[in-house]
């Protein structure tokens, strides 16, 4: 079969090109995929190539399928795997494999595997992890951020604390604690602000942090604190730039006693001194945002180590139970992750999206595989609707959405788009 994909050759060496699959084996699946979401962690890939920790070193003579953020139909299964899933099956893959200890993984690491591609051929060790999980929602690109929502959750979980006297971790934020997320108005801390005040573990008071009062303006609009308040949740939006003392200013916020849980979604090393610095008793400093800069560093306080149980958690990435969870989540309306996108685009937009991603303003960039459209912005779909039919339609529904990309502009696109 043919397929249509973007493959990584080497540093910055990003191709389009159109090839054969080969025939599946017995452990094998075939699928078409339909939506995938553009990663930083794929800039990251394409940046490094093969110094990159999951792409392989022949990436010259075996390119690499780039994208791990899919959603798709499955087409055709090989015999071992026909009791558990079937042709037109809706699925999505959660990418960290964890295969047999290595980094191996769907968008970095396998020839014919991976989200920007119209089909694909997903590998035995994708099933043999319990990796390909079903999804039963009506837009695909909700299935596209299951993933990206998935490393949220985990996040969310990998927090821990414990009480005097006890080496036990109780695993999780404190419920009803104070939780800030700094640098928190972009896509990924919309998700998290999101999952805050829906899941089952919430804080009493979240305070949410960015320098730019654009972002946080729309922040407010898509996730407002009255929906936090029906769910229990202080939620208060800060610009950290306007304050002389903002460590004073977000401390005071919770009587000085300092924050429970703090998540860092900016790998920027004052963000992440501020937030030891507001850390209370047994405090917890989730560095979400994974840095570029492999000597990244920044002063922690360790005093506070001692006598106060300051601690650092990392994560990368979420595990399929975190998946599943955002799925659940997803489809029984508690998360709507669609605040997260702010671009939408064709196959033919992912290779100067992936490459200048830090360049592009606003959240997650979406890509539809099967079709030929220029990236663009929901933002400018009024203005490009002057001249873009298609646009001026879209503009119109997504109007009637909250400004928000929906199932019904989805469904539009990819009747109306070219191929």
């Amino acid at each position: 079969m043919k397929t249509k994909a973007v493959r990584l050759y080497g540093k910055n060496d990003l191709r389009l090109e159109e090839f054969d699959l080969p025939e599946i084996k017995d452990d094998e699946i075939l699928a078409h995929v339909i939506s995938d979401s553009i990663c930083m962690s794929t800039h990251k890939a394409a940046l490094q190539g093969s110094e990159h920790k999951r792409v392989p070193a022949d990436i010259a003579e075996n390119p690499v399928i780039t994208g791990h953020e899919f959603c798709g139909i499955i087409e055709k299964v090989g015999k071992k795997w026909q009791d558990q899933f079937k042709p037109g099956d809706k699925f999505v893959v959660q990418a960290a494999l964890n295969y047999k200890g290595t980094l191996d993984a769907p968008g970095y690491s396998f020839p014919y595997m991976g989200g920007d591609a119209t089909y694909i051929i997903l590998d035995n060790c994708v099933m043999e992890m319990n990796c390909l999980l079903p999804y039963g929602g009506e837009a695909f690109y909700y299935g596209s951020l299951a993933e990206p929502m998935s490393c949220i959750v985990g996040g969310y979980h990998a927090n821990y604390h414990t009480k005097g006297g006890s080496y036990v971790h109780s695993m999780g934020i404190v419920e009803g604690g104070c939780t800030a997320i700094l640098a928190g108005a972009g896509p990924m801390g919309l998700g998290a602000i999101d999952y805050a005040i829906h899941c089952d573990r919430k804080p009493s008071l979240l305070v949410v942090t960015d320098i730019d009062d654009a972002r946080l303006e729309r922040a407010a609009q898509v996730i407002t604190v009255e929906e936090a308040a029906k769910n229990g949740v202080k939620l208060m939006y800060v610009n950290t730039a306007k304050l002389d003392d903002a460590v004073a200013y977000l401390r005071d916020l919770t009587d000085g006693k300092g924050y429970n849980d703090v998540f860092v979604y900016a790998p920027v090393r004052p963000v992440v001194e501020q937030a030891d610095r507001i850390l209370s008793h047994d405090g917890c400093l989730n560095f979400f945002a994974g840095p570029t800069n492999t000597a990244f560093s920044a002063e922690f306080n360790f005093y506070d180590v001692h006598y106060a149980a300051h601690h650092v958690v990392g994560t990368s990435g979420g595990n399929t139970d975190d998946m599943r969870e955002a799925l659940a989540m997803m489809q029984d309306g508690r998360l709507n992750p669609s605040a997260m996108i702010t671009h939408f685009g064709g196959l033919n937009a992912v290779i100067d999206t992936t490459l200048n991603l830090p360049k592009i303003p606003g959240g997650k960039k979406l890509i539809y595989t099967n079709i030929e459209f220029p990236l663009t912005a929901i933002a400018d779909l009024e203005e490009k609707g002057k001249e873009c039919p298609i646009c001026a339609e879209l503009d119109k529904i997504v109007k009637a959405n909250n400004n928000l990309w929906c199932a019904e502009a989805e469904k539009y696109l990819l009747a109306n788009a070219g191929k």
